[in-house]
């Protein structure tokens, strides 16, 4: 009896140690491509909040009185300021609304004339200005005139979006992975984007313009004779600091 029971523990030993053989043998072989990360490197937010190029609009809102018919010096500024960017900037015609059955809507009709005529002034062609009629929903609203044109803008957002709590929560898994909160860096990227002058930039560098030749040529015979190159600017002394009383 006894020798049974030694045989059978001889042969569960061995069972065991083969068991345990073949599973290193296949943990050896074992392989993965995955790349191991560190918790604290965080997420890219220009990647979660990137920088577009579409068309929006840009716009102008004249107010307009019952009683004038004119524009004020700010409101013909603010127009001329309008076709000057609008020929440089400008992808669509200027649509203006001007509203109709209100109680200044002679007065509105009289400020687009003048909003026309400033418009051909600066630069904008009789084709590229579109007139459209509205008349507003709320009769308390003051009517005004709105001038708009597309154009091509750089965006980013919509910011302000929290689809996580910020304290710790067992539902958030950035707290627990040290990584950056989703609105993070949502409005650098909308004010980068505001900032940019011309959209394209942020595709393709611009051409090099035409060097300055005349400035070039005076300073290549400066250089020719020997003499300094440097630029003097007499008016810098006017800044100075007087001495009087010292």
């Amino acid at each position: 009896m006894t020798n049974r029971t030694s045989i059978g523990r001889h042969r569960t030993l061995c069972l065991l140690g083969a068991l345990v053989g073949l599973s290193i043998t296949l943990g050896a072989c074992t392989h993965s491509d995955e790349v191991a990360t560190t918790a604290s490197v965080p997420e890219d937010y220009r990647l979660r909040h990137p920088i577009a190029i579409q068309e929006a609009d840009r716009s102008v809102v004249v107010f307009v009185g019952h009683a004038r018919g004119g524009l004020s010096a700010s409101q013909r500024a603010d127009v001329v300021g309008l076709a000057r960017i609008w020929v440089s900037e400008g992808t669509g015609a200027i649509v203006a609304d001007v509203p109709v059955n209100t109680p200044n809507a002679r007065a509105a009709e009289s400020a687009f004339r003048e909003i026309q005529a400033l418009l051909t002034a600066g630069g904008v062609p009789p084709r590229g200005i579109a007139l459209r009629h509205y008349h507003p929903d709320d009769p308390r609203t003051l009517a005004t005139i709105r001038l708009s044109y597309p154009r091509i803008a750089a965006v980013a957002g919509p910011c302000g979006l929290w689809p996580e709590d910020l304290g710790p929560s067992i539902k958030d898994k950035s707290y627990f992975e040290n990584k950056s909160y989703y609105n993070f860096g949502c409005a650098y990227q909308r004010n980068m984007a505001a900032m940019i002058d011309n959209p394209a930039d942020l595709v393709q560098p611009r051409s090099e313009t035409p060097a300055y030749t005349m400035r070039r040529t005076e300073g290549f015979e400066k250089y020719r004779q020997g003499n300094t190159t440097a630029t003097s600017y007499p008016e810098s002394d006017k800044a100075k600091l007087s001495d009087t009383g010292k």
